[in-house]
C-alpha cells in the first residue's frame, strides 16, 4: 500500500514539473533578436569586396571596374557632402538615399559579373603582365589602400592600355610585334608605379 502511495506522489510531482520545463524551455528558445541592417560603411566595404573578387576573377573588365568604382567614389563624395552638411551625421533621408543608391549599384555588380564581358589575359608575357596588375588592384580594393576614386583611374588606364594593345594586334593580323610589346611593357611599367604609389599614400577606405 505504502509502495502505491510513494509511486503514486512520484507521479504527480513529475506532472507538475513537466510544464514548467517547458515553459522555462519555451521562454529561451523564442527570445531572438532581429538581424540588424547593414551600416553605410559596411554597405560600402561588402561592395569593394565584390568588386575585389570580381577584379581577380577576371568577370569584371578593366572598363567595367572602372565604370563602377566612379559611381562608388561619387557616392562617397555625396555621402561626404551630407555629413559636411550635418555636423558630421547622416539623416534618415539621406541614409535612405544613400541605401537606394547602393542597391542600383549592387544590382551593376552583379550585371557586369555575370555578363558575357570576361578578362582574358593570354599565355603571354604581355597577358601575365596584365593579369598581375590587376591582381595587385584587387588586393588594393580588398584590403582599402585603393579608394574607389584611386582604383577607377587605375583601371582606366589599364582600359587604355588594353585598348593599344588591341589595336596593335589589328594592325598586324592578330599578333604583337618586338616593338609593340616594348611600348606595352613601358605603359605597364607606369601603371605598375602609380599603382605602388597609391596604394602607399595617405588614402584609405578601411584601417
Amino acid at each position: 500500500m505504502k509502495t502505491r502511495e510513494l509511486i503514486l506522489s512520484a507521479a504527480a510531482l513529475i506532472a507538475l514539473a513537466v510544464p514548467s520545463a517547458f515553459a522555462q524551455q519555451a521562454s529561451t528558445t523564442t527570445t531572438t533578436t532581429p538581424d540588424k541592417p547593414e551600416s553605410i560603411a559596411q554597405r560600402k566595404d561588402n561592395q569593394q569586396d565584390r568588386i575585389a573578387q570580381g577584379i581577380d576573377s577576371g568577370q569584371l573588365t578593366a572598363g567595367e571596374t572602372k565604370n563602377l568604382e566612379t559611381k562608388e567614389a561619387g557616392l562617397n563624395s555625396e555621402e561626404h557632402t551630407m555629413r559636411s552638411d550635418d555636423n558630421g551625421h547622416l539623416t534618415a533621408a539621406d541614409r535612405t538615399k544613400l541605401n537606394n543608391q547602393q542597391n542600383h549599384l549592387s544590382n551593376q555588380i552583379y550585371t557586369d559579373k555575370h555578363n558575357a564581358n570576361t578578362a582574358h589575359y593570354g599565355n603571354n608575357v604581355v597577358g601575365q603582365r596584365r593579369e598581375n596588375q590587376q591582381d595587385r588592384i584587387a588586393q588594393g580594393v580588398k584590403s582599402g589602400q585603393l579608394t574607389a576614386g584611386e582604383t577607377a583611374k587605375l583601371e582606366g588606364q589599364q582600359q587604355g592600355i588594353n585598348h593599344t594593345d588591341a589595336a596593335m594586334r589589328a594592325a598586324n593580323g592578330g599578333k604583337l610585334t618586338s616593338g609593340d610589346k616594348a611600348v606595352l611593357n613601358h605603359e605597364q611599367n607606369n601603371a605598375s608605379k602609380n599603382i605602388y604609389n597609391k596604394k602607399h599614400n595617405a588614402a584609405h577606405t578601411r584601417p
